[in-house]
């Protein structure tokens, strides 16, 4: 697996002073809720600080083994100090963060196995100004793929967009890291060359930073394949 049981615990909300002590999410997120995290998505202040929620809803059962799908809902505030539902994946579109988990034909099966993990928010595009980062983890009979999805705030059409992803087979980890010259993410995985089969990749244990310098995002090396603007690798 991708990512280990760090749910297990995780702390559902962030206190914050200039939040209401008791606020709602307008819809509730669906399935229960894993994680919840601020963010400002917008910018500095109250009414740019977002609620991230991670939850998920068991879909089938074989046995001990549970199916889930998880979510990820995007809250901004509003006036009476609630979360209001701006974005959610997986969602109506062609494209998504998230698959739709769906049973197996003639099997009590159901696919793709998903993980989940919101890494953190950062000022990777400009200052002031957060992103969510979330990595995600989809597989079926093999050991599937991860992607690391940058989500921005488009202030033009007011909707949430996909920065960049980042995709690697089998394994993707990230991490924020802060730089004298702003902030930037780590990505740490195997590196596959072109004819390099999964089972067998090029260099089993490799870096590569992802920083977004003069209107570009650049990777350095270029271990993984990415796509600026898409969730091209997520499905």
């Amino acid at each position: 697996m991708l990512f280990p049981a760090f749910f297990i615990g995780a702390v559902i909300g962030i206190a914050s002073a200039a939040e209401p002590a008791h606020f709602s999410y307008i819809p509730p997120p669906p399935g229960k809720m894993v994680e919840s995290r601020l963010v400002a998505l917008s910018g500095a202040g109250t009414q740019g600080r977002w609620r991230a929620v991670l939850s998920r809803k068991v879909v089938g059962r074989e046995g001990d083994q549970r199916f889930y799908q998880w979510y990820l809902t995007l809250y901004a505030p509003n006036a009476a100090g609630d979360y209001v539902q701006k974005y959610r994946a997986p969602g109506n579109g062609t494209s998504s963060l998230l698959t739709v988990v769906e049973k197996a034909r003639g099997a009590n099966l159901w696919f793709p196995v998903q993980t989940v993990k919101i890494v953190g928010s950062a000022e990777l595009m400009q200052p002031g100004v957060q992103q969510l980062v979330v990595a995600v983890h989809e597989s079926g009979a093999d050991c599937g793929a991860a992607t690391v999805t940058i989500l921005r705030y488009d202030q033009a059409s007011g909707k949430i967009a996909p920065a960049v992803s980042v995709r690697n087979g089998c394994r993707l980890d990230a991490g924020i890291v802060r730089t004298s010259s702003g902030d930037a993410l780590r990505l740490n995985g195997p590196y596959y060359g072109p004819e390099a089969p999964l089972c067998c990749p090029t260099k089993p244990k490799a870096s590569a930073l992802l920083r977004y310098r003069a209107g570009r995002w650049i990777q350095s090396p270029a271990y993984y394949e990415m796509s600026v603007g898409t969730y091209a690798f997520s499905r």
